[in-house]
């Protein structure tokens, strides 16, 4: 399979419909997509604490074109033009990210978005994030769109890897928690929740491979895969050598995900929500 060009296409989710030649109006560096996400979309913990009952929706937004539909309802300037915060799309790291994979996909750059945790939000805690992977001549770039370089020591737009990196993959993560080498219960939504701990890795690990491969599904969807502990060493491992460019890791990861059905998502998803409200069944066509 080539996956370059999977990773060059859009998904159904980073898409952007009819808004095409919004993103496509988007100057071409990186640094200025990153920001076009951060004014087009607000997080909607750190930004919108206060968010009116009635737009709590907009957080479940799935689809790029859903949120830059929201987006155009308020602003018909370009993506560009800056929006007061209170009206932009409320929204979390998964759609900053998908936003600006969206934009470099629009562009034929290969780019995807990786799930893990963050260790720059509230150290020690490491917090449940995504960023973007891009395809940088012959090597993979990590960004996060939400930071800008002043706030931050380390290169936010070319980001360190590694263990006790600043981001670390969910399989990076398993895999030290397997080996005794971190505590996972530091690692999850946040500190004081129980939305932490080996299990909640866990199910990142698979997240990871969902939007590794075009399943970029919120990160409160729940279809229902389980693996065992040893399944999931079984993943890390392989999500790991891909990621240093074993072409027959990413085979066999791929195949493993696409074939068996208690990994991939169907037709439909239980979706949870962030403000407790109650769990939803909601299919996958947009």
């Amino acid at each position: 399979m080539d996956f370059l060009d999977l990773w060059a296409r859009q998904s159904p989710y980073s898409d952007p419909g009819r808004h095409a030649d919004r993103l496509r109006a988007l100057p071409d560096d990186l640094d200025a997509l990153c920001a076009a996400s951060r004014n087009t979309i607000a997080h909607y913990r750190a930004e919108l604490p206060d968010l009116p009952v009635e737009r709590r929706g907009e957080v479940d937004s799935r689809w790029l074109e859903r949120i830059l539909d929201l987006d155009r309802a308020r602003h018909p300037a370009p993506l560009t033009e800056p929006r007061e915060t209170a009206s932009r799309v409320a929204g979390c790291c998964r759609d900053h990210s998908l936003f600006v994979v969206g934009a470099l996909r629009a562009r034929g750059v290969p780019a995807r978005t990786v799930v893990g945790f963050a260790s720059y939000f509230g150290p020690p805690f490491h917090h449940d994030h995504v960023v973007v992977e891009y395809l940088d001549g012959e090597r993979w770039v990590r960004t996060d769109p939400e930071l800008r370089q002043e706030d931050f020591d380390f290169d936010v737009r070319d980001m360190p890897r590694g263990a006790g990196a600043p981001f670390e993959t969910a399989a990076q993560v398993w895999r030290g928690h397997r080996a005794g080498t971190l505590d996972a219960d530091s690692y999850g939504v946040d500190e004081n929740l129980p939305l932490k701990g080996p299990d909640f890795v866990g199910e990142y690990v698979v997240f990871q491979i969902a939007h590794r491969y075009g399943d970029e599904l919120l990160l409160w969807d729940d279809w229902g895969a389980r693996p065992t502990p040893e399944q999931l060493d079984e993943l890390a491992d392989l999500l790991e050598r891909a990621d240093a460019g074993g072409e027959d890791a990413e085979s066999a990861l791929h195949e493993r995900y696409t074939s068996d059905p208690s990994l991939h998502p169907g037709s439909t998803v239980i979706r949870h929500s962030p403000y407790d409200d109650p769990d939803m069944t909601e299919s996958l066509q947009h």
